[in-house]
């Protein structure tokens, strides 16, 4: 058998092996020299501020504000549990910030549900007109986004106040007597949450819409299904991606809503935002605040990998 010679002139072929290595390695260096200041601000400004705050979640309030030092999972107990005021060992179970967070998520669930309705009709209207008109009607959609929210939510509290439009009207028209009470209420949340965030729904649910193949719409028809066989057999299944992104987008958001319901609620229902914010405050309990946040991000992530999980059976299913 002849012996292999080690010192042997490298064939065409392993040269062409070893351009194509050198291209790729360049190829790789480049993109990610590309990446790299994204990939650091996505470090710096994401990634590490929310290591630090789950950092803070396991330390120890300090006196006066910031923390101390010392490794603790109060803040995780008091999510729960009261100490005895004379035995501070002793826990009894407490519901008051369950109950903050639910009524945040009845809140947040009931403006997504009207934003739904709302936006539904208002996304179908859009994407069946002309191509040629679609973009104003887009561009009226995102008209409020030029605004500041603050501003926003100012000029709901000129409208739905006792002395406000609304109520300016009813009583102008004889229709009631004295102001109905809508400003610092659930009810004033709720609407200016699905003010707020009514965009979030239309555009995800105009995108799913405009692809729709209207012809099955119009084979629905000649079948002689009724118009609410072809909304719920036919147009609903297509648009449900938009259906859930839109929600998720307005449920998430107004999950952690913190200016609206600090100016239209008044501070007479907390909800999870202005609780964590008044830890972060008043409060001086940083530890705490940092514990809700993460347990509020959790609720966050459930939501999303529920997403994630009803899309990808609908890409398997449809190939």
């Amino acid at each position: 058998m002849a012996s292999i010679d080690a010192t042997a002139t490298p064939t065409s072929s392993d040269k062409l092996a070893q351009t194509r290595a050198e291209v790729k390695r360049r190829e790789t260096l480049k993109r990610a020299g590309l990446l790299s200041p994204a990939m650091l601000i996505i470090v710096v400004f994401g990634i590490l501020p929310l290591f630090i705050v789950l950092f803070y979640s396991f330390l120890e309030a300090g006196a006066y504000g910031g923390v101390e030092w010392k490794f603790s999972v109060d803040a995780y107990v008091t999510f729960l549990f009261n100490r005895d005021l004379f035995d501070p060992t002793i826990l009894h179970f407490s519901p008051s910030y369950l109950q903050i967070f639910a009524r945040s998520f009845i809140v947040a669930g009931v403006a997504t549900a009207i934003c739904l309705l709302v936006g539904f009709p208002a996304a179908y209207f859009m994407a069946t007109r002309p191509p040629k008109t679609r973009n104003l009607w887009l561009f009226l959609v995102t008209l409020p986004f030029w605004t500041n929210l603050l501003v926003r939510s100012f000029a709901m509290m000129l409208i739905i106040r006792d002395q406000g439009l609304i109520n300016g009207f009813l009583m102008w028209t004889g229709i009631i007597q004295q102001p109905i009470v809508m400003l610092y209420t659930p009810f004033a949340v709720a609407l200016g949450l699905l003010y707020a965030f009514l965009p979030f729904m239309v555009l995800p649910l105009y995108a799913s819409l405009e692809k729709i193949d209207f012809r099955l719409v119009e084979a629905g028809f000649d079948l002689y299904a009724t118009r609410g066989q072809v909304l719920w057999r036919i147009i609903i299944p297509l648009a449900r991606p938009g259906i859930i992104a839109g929600c998720i987008l307005v449920f998430i958001p107004g999950l952690g809503a913190y200016i609206t319901p600090a100016l239209l609620g008044g501070g007479r229902d907390l909800m999870i935002g202005n609780l964590i914010a008044q830890q972060f405050g008043t409060g001086r309990n940083w530890p705490f605040g940092s514990a809700m946040a993460l347990i509020l991000m959790a609720v966050v992530l459930v939501f999303l990998m529920i997403y994630a999980s009803v899309t990808g059976r609908q890409k398997v299913r449809h190939g």
